[in-house]
């Protein structure tokens, strides 16, 4: 057996990191030490609750836009590889975390995160307390934020505060071009195929790609600009709507689409972004959270079977609708809906189920990359939701 390779010992003749703030909209301010790039950025400060798996949240499109801060203290031990990137790029504006590793650990690392950090000029921070920061956020709201490092550091404290209050809020932002594929991909089907899919990519990940062709779909990833003549001219079987950044009310493009592939009835699975514009879709309304969902632990009741799940989430928006058991009607006339799955922290709609149309939704991440696997099933009601639907289509012929 090969044996592996020695950890990377710390080095004494590192420089000290140059200092760096965490500067919040409502005025608190974070000194610390530069962590990966240097200079400035701006975004929306939120928290993310997983203590491992930090590459797949670096990687995660659904982060574009947005300051990270990590809750686990200990950051980068495990270095990064390219396994497990979710998508093309880092797509967090900014990094906050306490304690660094400052060696890397791990036989599948290629490179440490603090280069990989450097190399793509994210601009982080470290040497803070981040529980602190969290306490806030979690207290006072998701708010802008900025971390200004290099000579960005040597502005005074009102030049900073000024430049955090004049960014860009999330609220109304429409994100989903940043990160959608220009062109399309596919991916074969592996085993028995059951068709095309097509996948809009509002900020789609890997993983789901994965599990997709795994239940058998030739995975068909589409700008996220496709018009529905665009989708329906694939000949798809079923039709998906991914995770992504931004504020679902800002893309009434994409929920008139999605009406059409509801109008032409075929099947549709939506996922964290995908279930918000779904809820749109049907004539409900969407709203901004405190300050979010998102982490590796969130506890989720399927309310079909009773089964609650631990779950992967990251979702700043959420869908207005009565978590009652009892139906309701579609506002826009697509029949009855039923809340299927309900966050059990704070009774937050996770999941939308259509009962008289092909379609449903959950507002968390299924392939959890990184996360539990407890939702995964979800991924096979989808296949079974659209073999029977090919079979009822076959028998009414």
């Amino acid at each position: 057996m090969p044996s592996l390779p020695l950890p990377q010992k710390a080095r004494s003749d590192v420089p000290v990191p140059s200092p760096a703030v965490l500067v919040l909209e409502d005025g608190t301010r974070y000194a610390g030490r530069a962590y990966g790039a240097q200079g400035r950025t701006l975004g929306e400060l939120v928290f993310a609750t997983g203590m491992t798996g930090y590459q797949e949240t670096l990687t995660d499109p659904s982060y574009a836009g947005q300051i990270v801060i990590q809750t686990a203290p200990h950051i980068g031990n495990t270095g990064m590889n390219d396994e497990d990137m979710e998508s093309r790029i880092i797509w967090v504006a900014g990094y906050v975390v306490r304690d660094p590793s400052r060696i890397v650990s791990n036989h599948r690392s290629i490179r440490s995160l603090d280069d990989e950090l450097v190399s793509t000029g994210i601009v982080g921070i470290s040497g803070i307390d981040t529980r602190a920061v969290t306490r806030r956020i979690r207290d006072q709201g998701a708010m802008r934020a900025g971390i200004f490092s290099g000579d960005q550091a040597a502005l005074s404290d009102s030049e900073q505060l000024s430049i955090v209050r004049e960014s860009v809020e999330m609220a109304g932002q429409n994100l989903s071009a940043q990160v959608s594929v220009l062109e399309d991909t596919v991916t074969p089907a592996v085993g028995d195929r059951l068709g095309n899919l097509a996948v809009l990519d509002l900020g789609v990940k890997r993983s789901t790609v994965d599990n997709l062709a795994k239940r058998g779909f030739e995975v068909h990833v589409l700008p996220q600009d496709s018009t529905l003549e665009q989708i329906t001219a694939i000949d798809p079987v079923a039709v998906f709507y991914s995770n992504g950044p931004g504020d679902p009310a800002a893309s009434e493009s994409q929920v008139q689409v999605l009406r059409g592939v509801l109008d032409e009835g075929l099947p549709f699975f939506g996922i964290c972004f995908g279930n918000q514009l779904l809820g749109r879709a049907l004539g409900l309304d969407t709203y901004k959270l405190p300050f979010g969902h998102r982490g590796i632990n969130q506890p989720v009741v399927d309310k079909s079977t009773g089964r609650v799940e631990i779950t992967a989430h990251n979702h700043g928006f959420a869908v207005r609708a009565p978590t009652t058991d009892e139906p309701f009607d579609s506002p826009n006339g697509y029949g009855r809906v039923q809340v299927s799955h309900v966050d059990l922290n704070d009774d937050v709609v996770e999941g939308l189920s259509a009962l008289d149309i092909p379609a449903f939704s959950v507002q968390y991440h299924p392939e959890a990359a990184a996360g539990p696997h407890d939702a995964n099933y979800l991924f096979d009601r989808f296949r079974d939701l659209v073999t029977d639907h090919q079979n009822e289509t076959k028998d009414a012929e």
